[in-house]
This record gives structure tokens, C-alpha cells and sequence, in this order.
């Protein structure tokens, strides 16, 4: 739970559209662009359940070589986020304004278009799997409800305090930098986990 929320606050595509459809539309649509991009996280967790489950149920040597797919793949994504520049763009040129329904279905599709959720929950999950006994399609479920639950508690916040967040960026230098090492030791600290995690 404590990795999903520094990943949510973290700046990515997602929570930054969600900032300025907040901003762009109102607070109101800023919870229906949530609620869509949450809920096509639903498809990508389905994917996972029954896809992984089947492996790690096959066999125990394919489910190392994905933990360290996983674990490789974390890593790149840590170091994307270090030859990134640290500033956060804001974008308000989309000033058309948009029905929620529309906003829901945009987040929902944006979402489950997005292979790259996918390959993040294979890479992010199977490392938090916490029980021999219980199946791990429900695990996988679970862990996904905790991660659906921390980052839409975290992008209400920032639908919430939008024009706040948004001002703040604007005239800080340092919440860029910030976030941007935050993410690295996060994603570099993921991946070492699941190399030393059991299954």
C-alpha cells in the first residue's frame, strides 16, 4: 500500500490528467475521469489473476524467470524516470468541456488500452503474493482492490486540492525533483524485493 501511494502521488499520465480535467472541467469531472481510469484497472487485474496463477501453479522455475522479468523491468522503469527531466508540465489546452459519463468512459478505455498497466501489475504483484493457503487468483484480487482502493484515495486528493497542486508545481523547483528520486528509490527498492521474495 505504501509503494502504490508513492507511485499514484508520483507524476505520471495518469494523475496528471486527472489534475487537469480537474482543473479544465471542475472538481466533479475530476471524479469521473477517476472512477474510469480506476475501474479499467479491473480488466488488467483479471488478466493477472488467472494468466500468472496458471503459472506459478505449473511451474516453480517460471515463476522465477517472471519475478525477475518483473524485477528487470522495474528497474527500467527506474531508469526512464532518471533520464527524465524533473519538471512537471501542466497542460490546460483542452478547455472543451465534458459530459462525466464521457470522462468515465475516456478514463476506462484510456486505462485498458494501455498494455503498459499490464506489464506493470505483472511486474508489481507477483512479489506481494502473502499466503500458501489461500488461492492466488483471490491474492491477486486482493492486492488488486488495495491498489485500486490507495490511488483512488490518492487522486481524490488531487482532485480535491487541484488548484492548489496545480499552483504549487508552477512555482516550485524542487517538488519535481523530489518526486522524480521518490519514484527511482521506489521502483529500484520493488525490484529488489521481489528478487529476494519467496513464493
Amino acid at each position: 500500500m505504501g509503494a502504490t501511494a508513492v507511485l499514484a502521488i508520483s507524476p505520471g499520465p495518469d494523475n496528471i490528467y486527472v489534475l487537469t480535467q480537474s482543473i479544465s472541467n471542475g472538481k466533479k469531472y475530476g471524479f469521473a475521469t477517476v472512477a474510469g481510469l480506476i475501474s479499467g484497472c479491473l480488466i488488467h487485474i483479471t488478466l493477472l489473476a488467472f494468466g500468472v496463477s496458471a503459472i506459478i501453479k505449473q511451474n516453480e522455475t517460471l515463476f522465477f524467470v517472471l519475478k525477475l522479468f518483473g524485477a528487470m523491468y522495474l528497474l527500467y522503469l527506474a531508469f526512464q524516470v532518471f533520464r527524465s527531466s524533473a519538471a512537471i508540465k501542466i497542460s490546460e489546452n483542452d478547455s472543451s468541456k465534458k459530459g462525466l459519463l464521457q470522462l468515465f468512459k475516456q478514463g476506462f478505455i484510456m486505462n485498458v488500452l494501455n498494455p503498459k498497466v499490464s506489464i506493470f501489475f505483472l511486474a508489481f504483484f507477483p512479489g506481494f503474493l502473502f499466503s500458501q493457503e489461500l488461492n492466488t487468483i483471490v491474492q491477486f484480487y486482493i492486492l488488486g482492490f488495495l491498489f485500486m482502493l490507495v490511488s483512488t484515495l490518492v487522486f481524490g486528493v488531487i482532485v480535491v486540492l487541484s488548484d492548489l497542486i496545480s499552483k504549487y508545481i508552477r512555482t516550485s523547483t524542487r517538488v519535481g525533483v523530489f518526486l522524480k528520486w521518490l519514484q527511482i528509490i521506489v521502483f529500484v527498492g520493488i525490484a529488489i524485493y521481489l528478487l529476494l521474495s519467496d513464493k
